[in-house]
């Protein structure tokens, strides 16, 4: 089972605020990945091709092809904070 401290340290890398009530549940479901990937990782795949879906698929997705940029005004037109070198975010705090 995965411990509290190792929940509240992942929660720390990924940067997510956990109410003391969220920790063991994230703990258990932690630990049921975590166990999940176990069991694939016993499974033997020698000779089994890697696949990106389960099903085939063709045509889903359009031609990658170059065009056009948006103009520089419209991609940061709705961004709640922009300067002269692209959008602005908050500096991460040190933790």
């Amino acid at each position: 089972m995965i411990t509290r401290d190792e929940v509240l340290h992942v929660a720390r890398l990924a940067r997510l605020e956990l109410s003391e009530d969220e920790i063991e549940p994230m703990a258990r479901e932690l630990s049921a990945v975590s166990d999940y990937v176990a069991t694939i990782a016993e499974l033997d795949l020698d000779g089994v091709p890697p696949t990106s879906h389960v099903v085939d698929i063709s045509g889903a997705l359009r031609a990658d092809e170059p065009r056009e940029c948006l103009p520089r005004e419209e991609a940061l037109d709705q961004a709640p904070s922009a300067g002269e070198d692209g959008f602005l975010v908050p500096s991460p705090q040190a933790g």
